[in-house]
């Protein structure tokens, strides 16, 4: 089912948890001088639109290799992804799944078969599923 999964996470939101991951490891919260403004450009131009899960891992993944920041790109996309697990009606079980498999396409390492899994579970997803925000 396509919804605007990340539309309650505007380029500030993004930027702040970068910012917050940074933190305890006192490491540098900065914009890289490469990536930051074609990132800022790609999320802003999508991050309300209406795509599958998967798409929106795809769009977390794109945005962490383009390195905005430069500390905590993967963790600060991955985060967000993750906590899209939260916006649906999943047992425990199932849940801890998605958010690994989630996090798994955000980074980069996820196998084919995990990419698959991914894109499957996305396309079954149901109404029903779906939490009101």
């Amino acid at each position: 089912m396509k919804r605007p999964w990340l539309e309650l996470f505007d380029w500030e939101f993004v930027t702040a948890t970068n910012a917050a991951l940074c933190q305890p490891k006192r490491a540098i919260h900065k914009p890289t001088s490469d990536g930051h403004d074609r990132t800022r450009e790609l999320w802003e131009m999508n991050y309300r639109r209406e795509m599958f899960l998967d798409e929106a891992a795809d769009l977390c993944r794109e945005c962490h290799r383009l390195a905005p920041f430069c500390n905590f790109n993967g963790n600060t996309f991955a985060a967000i992804a993750r906590s899209l697990v939260d916006t649906l009606k999943l047992k425990a079980d199932e849940a801890h799944v998605i958010r690994s498999l989630l996090g798994h396409v955000v980074a980069g390492t996820a196998s084919e078969a995990e990419t698959k899994e991914l894109r499957e579970f996305s396309q079954r997803l149901t109404a029903e599923q779906l939490k009101k925000r």
